[in-house]
């Protein structure tokens, strides 16, 4: 693995921003090689995409930085697309950013300072705060986290994004993970090394507007919870003592009304009630572990997590060849 730095950067209908990004990673790009000594390469992640992306990619300058272009077969979704990233990526550090302008190109220095002057392997960035999100957003997000971190021995940090820089020991750490559902907030966290946390706050789209809506996130939620935590399980284990516990009580109730009292046991509304409370716990608990049934069938299958449709690579010697071959003519 050659020294140096991979920006992986997931692209999904990114056609129109993606010449400015390009711009600004050159520069950085630039600066890296002239204070670090850095070799950088961009690797464009083209996820199914509808637009022109894959062709405005194409055709971008390796003018400060080698470009790498991988070009799925269909939508796989984000998480394959990082993880094509780093199986392509020839260099030893990782790092991967959104496409669509929130990930500010500027704070990449920062992030690698962090790795080079301070020895830290991951590096990662997380909202300062959600203060300009909806309320059910951010008590989504709460719920989420407590939940994933809820009995586990590693806590995932909460509000961390993926745009983050792994130094080559941990990128090596990350691509050892076998599994095909993956979740790579959890899995750069799980690995651990040294890390660090960045805040930050994230930019507004330049273009477009965003496919992540909150059914996407709800799905990468499910994603996470039965990737990294057990406590859907739990819940539903403890749901079942309550309700047994409940029913004891409510049992108890009735028989000691009936003995001193005299009062007649309510028949039909209080069974059909009871049955059919019953019957949606069971349905939520089979629920439940038929997501985690599906995960242990998907991995079972081992089916590849995307599959490439193109690739090319525009490195610095080809760079140097063709400036000789525009000079001779």
């Amino acid at each position: 693995m050659t020294a140096g730095l991979s920006i992986v950067v997931p692209l999904y209908n990114e056609a129109k921003g993606l010449a400015s990004l390009h711009a600004s990673l050159a520069e950085v790009a630039r600066a890296l090689t002239q204070t670090r000594g850095l070799r950088v390469e961009v690797v464009y992640v083209d996820d199914g995409s509808h637009d022109e992306t894959f062709h405005i990619a194409q055709a971008l300058p390796a003018s400060a930085l080698d470009v790498q272009i991988v070009s799925l077969s269909r939508n796989f979704g984000k998480e394959a697309a990082l993880a094509a990233g780093l199986d392509h990526a020839r260099f030893g550090a990782v790092l991967f950013m959104d496409g669509d302008g929130q990930h500010s190109p500027d704070l990449i220095a920062r992030l690698v300072a962090y790795w080079l002057d301070e020895g830290y392997d991951v590096v990662y960035t997380a909202k300062a705060h959600r203060a300009n999100e909806p309320l059910t957003r951010r008590l989504g997000g709460k719920l989420f986290y407590t939940l994933l971190n809820w009995g586990s021995r590693h806590k995932i940090p909460e509000d961390a994004g993926d745009f983050r820089l792994l130094s080559p020991r941990a990128a090596t750490a990350l691509r050892a993970m076998p599994e095909r559902n993956r979740f790579f907030k959890g899995l750069a966290s799980w690995i651990g090394f040294r890390q660090k946390r960045v805040d930050y706050e994230p930019g507004e789209r330049e273009h477009g507007k965003t496919t992540f809506g909150l059914t996407s996130l709800f799905v990468l939620s499910i994603e996470g919870l039965t990737s990294f935590s057990v406590a859907p399980l739990r819940l539903a284990s403890l749901l079942g003592v309550l309700l047994a516990a409940t029913a004891l009580l409510f049992g108890a109730s009735m028989l000691f009304e009936v003995l001193f009292y005299g009062v007649a046991v309510p028949g039909y509304p209080s069974m059909v009630v009871g049955l059919m409370v019953l019957g949606g716990v069971q349905l939520v608990m089979i629920g439940v572990v038929g997501e985690y049934i599906g995960k242990i069938l998907s991995e079972i299958k081992a089916r590849p997590v995307y599959f490439v449709a193109e690739h090319s690579v525009k490195t610095a010697q080809e760079r140097s060849a063709d400036a000789t071959r525009a000079a001779a003519e």
